[in-house]
């Protein structure tokens, strides 16, 4: 029979993977303060690795769910942390709203998510907010920046508007590379997203904003006369006119007038 796998016995990490399992107690520690769980929370952790984080999360919360693709991950978690809930599946993959359902409660997210598939990661747990209380994430220091950035800042482009405008975003702390093994070549960040109840802004229709902003940060360097006819082009709609200053770049603008601009869009092909 196999023993029963410890703490101390370690994984290799998987290139292929983008892992970098987090090996710093502290680091630990300080993310279950700022995620500070209550018993009652529905907890779903990605990418729990090695179980650093996961061994601090399971003695608080009755419902813990871990999240992993790798074979290797799942069966230390399952032999270690009798009591959690493991998945495996890619999280990618993973019906949030299903999950919601089933537990009966919004879930709190929590992870160290790998580098190279982080936006796909951020905008999965975007576009299935209404199952997310709140998500509590390492993220590459990068990453986290653009998520806090302002207008006229070289940051601030699709997901600054996309994630403020959906939730309050806070960069807690910075985390060096030596808490991870192999230590990444970046320093990382811990984000906090506090997912609102309705966006910041009335949209009239999320789907056109949303192609708009793809589309104008796509061609952030051009004045918005040029980086907006490609998108009208595509959509059919109408350039707008008096209402919008046509010279300003797309990271010139706030939300609020981000907003405003694809409403004015919408409200003219409705017109049409």
């Amino acid at each position: 029979m196999a023993s029963r796998p410890s703490s101390e016995q370690r994984l290799r990490p998987k290139k292929s993977l983008g892992q970098h399992f987090l090996r710093d107690e502290n680091i630990c520690r300080n993310i279950v303060s700022v995620l500070h769980p209550a018993a009652s929370d529905l907890l779903l952790e990605i990418g729990p690795g090695e179980g650093a984080l996961t061994k601090y999360l399971a003695p608080i919360v009755q419902r813990l769910v871990v999240v992993d693709v790798d074979t290797r991950v799942v069966s230390r978690m399952r032999a270690m942390f009798p009591g959690i809930d493991v998945v495996h599946q890619d999280f990618l993959e993973v019906d949030l709203e299903e999950m919601m359902r089933i537990h009966g409660k919004a879930l709190r997210v929590v992870g160290n998510i790998p580098y190279n598939i982080t936006s796909p990661i951020l905008f999965h747990i975007l576009d299935h907010r209404s199952a997310v209380r709140d998500a509590t994430l390492m993220v590459q220091k990068e990453v986290a920046q653009r998520l806090v950035a302002r207008p006229r800042t070289k940051d601030y482009g699709i997901l600054s508007v996309f994630f403020q405008l959906f939730a309050d975003v806070e960069l807690v702390f910075d985390v060096p590379g030596n808490a991870f093994y192999p230590k990444p070549d970046v320093m990382s960040s811990i984000v906090q997203l506090l997912f609102l109840t309705k966006p910041r802004m009335e949209i009239l229709n999320e789907g056109v904003f949303r192609s708009m902003i793809r589309s104008i940060f796509g061609k952030r360097r051009k004045m918005l006369r040029g980086s907006l006819r490609y998108f009208c082009d595509e959509q059919g709609c109408m350039m707008p006119t008096a209402e919008v200053d046509l010279t300003r770049r797309p990271e010139e603008l706030s939300i609020a007038e981000l907003v405003q601009l694809s409403n004015t869009l919408v409200s003219a092909a409705q017109r049409v």
